[in-house]
């Protein structure tokens, strides 16, 4: 049997060494609800007993059922006939497969009939459901809609609509983007307005809708007249009625199983979230930050997909009297590969722990701050402070840096497939299609170095060096001494754009910056892990080896260019 959790060593070992003990304290309350809910952990070892379970039976589904129909869920794609759209069969069924696993509220409250999992071990259950059809994951992976309604909406909406949502009985959509505002949210012109009977009615058109058809959606909109910025907007549920039709489905490079929406609204009743005008600027870039982390986990699934698929290939392909895999070239692509696979993996559970400490922390203050003293109060308040700017910049940090390594290893799987990657014959060609929307949906590579430079530029990532250094790290002296010193000469790099205070010069180089923190906080996390491991100490010195230079010479760039250099930009870009 093909279990998509268990035949992977490095997911089933990260669950073991993550240190989850403040999360599930955090998250359990104190194990408050263990007498009150059948499934609710006693302690700490049942807690992580239940994640392990969960996800060995997360992994079996994956690896039996949802896998071997990925190819035809691919080809046959959503269809759409008279308002109507329909999931491929075989996505259906996977569907329904999972909500008979009772997997459809992972991380909801169990008063709803949910699993109330840290943000990590979703993000886990994510990567093996990508790593089988990262098609499935768009749909399965919106659960962050009945996240955004149970931290934001009234009691009564989260009565109504989350224990619907635990037991799969409908799915979401978050309807966002349109035709003239897809990055520039704050553009956002669909209307709301509030009728005599004081309820909200929707006017507009969606585009680029993930599962748009789904029954549920949360639906941005100008509900300010005389607004033009995100101050005038606020957040919406929407259930489907015949007030909304969708137009039409798109026809796209890849993900073809689930659907991608326009939606025209006329009149369409719908359900205030939290207060008007905090639309965009609170409730939305919430639901953004969670499916940041879940893209990213998506991205991590395809990577690992894309990796087997070339390791496969490369045992079996015969040229030159040898199998493929002990040609230089090759095994240098698969090196390469599985390092990457590696890195990014480290990268998206550190940052699932940061904002699990982060929402923990936040719940912790909001429902028992009151019962603490001044001093208990105060430092978790300083916690709290700590792990929001961690979160803040780790989590568009990571939505680049795994997106974009999908996208290498899905391209490199496919070389090493050669001529025969190419052909639909190979998986390969769909997870290099499937791989290209990561670094695009949920706000562009471009736009996640604009929200993690800040956390550059402000010292949050400084800080996670230190606290990083602090680890003992004696295991690996040469290679601990290697990354500070490239880690001196990028700070260097930071401090010098910080004093000359240019804003294009600051956009200029902001890619660069990000890249090179990236690298070098997984450079850290790989030295981590290598303890008592004699092949993650090769893979961080593989990694260390030859990121570090790297990391230097970005500095170096840096350091040794100007604002008026800048210049030339309009010319060379053919203006």
């Amino acid at each position: 049997m093909s279990n998509f959790f268990l035949d992977n060593p490095d997911l089933t070992t990260a669950l073991d060494e993550l240190d989850l003990a403040r999360v599930v304290e955090l998250r359990e309350s104190g194990f408050a609800e263990a007498g009150a809910f059948t499934w609710a952990p006693q302690d700490l070892a049942d807690a992580l007993d239940d994640y392990r379970r969960t996800l060995e039976i997360v992994g079996e589904i994956a690896g039996e059922f949802v896998a071997p129909r990925a190819e035809e869920v691919d080809k046959a794609g959503s269809t759409y006939a008279e308002g109507e759209v329909c999931y491929a069969p075989g996505l259906s069924e996977a569907l329904e497969r999972l909500r008979q696993a009772d997997l459809m509220g992972i991380t909801l409250p169990r008063r709803f009939g949910g699993l109330n999992f840290p943000v990590t071990i979703a993000a886990m259950i994510i990567e093996v459901i990508s790593r089988a059809d990262a098609s499935l994951m768009n749909i399965f992976g919106l659960q962050d809609i009945a996240d955004t309604i149970n931290k934001f909406a009234s009691e009564e909406i989260k009565q109504a609509y989350l224990p619907r949502f635990a037991s799969g009985e409908v799915t979401g959509s978050m309807a966002l983007t349109e035709p003239e505002a897809g990055s520039d949210l704050q553009n956002i012109q669909l209307k709301a307005r509030q009728g005599a009977d004081d309820r909200w009615y929707l006017n507009g058109v969606k585009r680029f809708i993930t599962n748009g058809c789904g029954q549920v959606s949360l639906v941005l909109a100008r509900s300010e007249e005389g607004t033009s910025d995100a101050r005038g907007l606020s957040l919406f549920l929407y259930e489907r009625d015949e007030h909304m039709k969708i137009r039409r489905i798109e026809e796209k490079l890849g993900i073809h199983g689930s659907p991608t929406c326009e939606m025209q609204f006329t009149d369409a009743p719908a359900l205030l979230i939290g207060d008007r005008r905090r639309g965009l600027t609170t409730y939305v870039m919430s639901l953004m930050n969670g499916a940041r982390l879940a893209i990213a986990a998506q991205a991590q699934g395809i990577s690992e997909a894309a990796y087997r698929a070339a390791h496969k290939y490369a045992e079996e392909r015969v040229q030159f009297g040898v199998p493929i895999r002990k040609l230089v070239a090759v095994t240098t692509i698969l090196a390469e590969m599985k390092v990457a696979l590696d890195a990014s993996r480290a990268l998206l559970y550190e940052t699932g722990v940061i904002v699990d400490l982060k929402e923990g922390l936040e719940a912790s203050l909001e429902s028992h701050g009151s019962e603490r003293g001044p001093e208990e109060l105060k430092q978790l308040r300083a916690e709290w402070k700590k792990y929001s700017r961690y979160a803040g910049l780790f989590t568009p940090l990571v939505k680049a840096f795994c997106t974009e390594t999908a996208n290498h290893i899905a391209y490199d799987s496919l070389q090493v497939h050669g001529g025969s990657g190419y052909m639909r014959d190979f998986a390969v060609e769909r997870h290099m299609r499937d791989a290209r929307i990561t670094n695009i949906y949920e706000g562009t590579t471009q736009l996640q170095v604009v929200a993690a430079r800040g956390g550059i530029l402000g010292g949050a990532l400084s800080e996670w060096f230190d606290e990083s250094e602090s680890h003992d790290l004696s295991h690996t002296p040469e290679l601990f001494a290697r990354v500070k010193h490239a880690r001196a000469r990028y700070e260097e790099a930071v401090a010098y754009v910080q004093r000359l205070d240019d804003p294009r010069f600051r956009d200029h180089h902001a890619t660069r910056l990000v890249e090179m923190g990236a690298d070098l906080a997984c450079a850290y996390l790989l030295l981590r892990r290598a303890r008592d491991d004699a092949h993650r100490l090769l893979t961080a010195q593989y990694f260390v080896e030859h990121k570090a230079p790297l990391v230097e010479a970005g500095s170096d760039l840096v350091l040794n260019s100007r604002p008026d250099s800048l210049d030339a930009l309009s010319l060379l870009a053919g203006y």
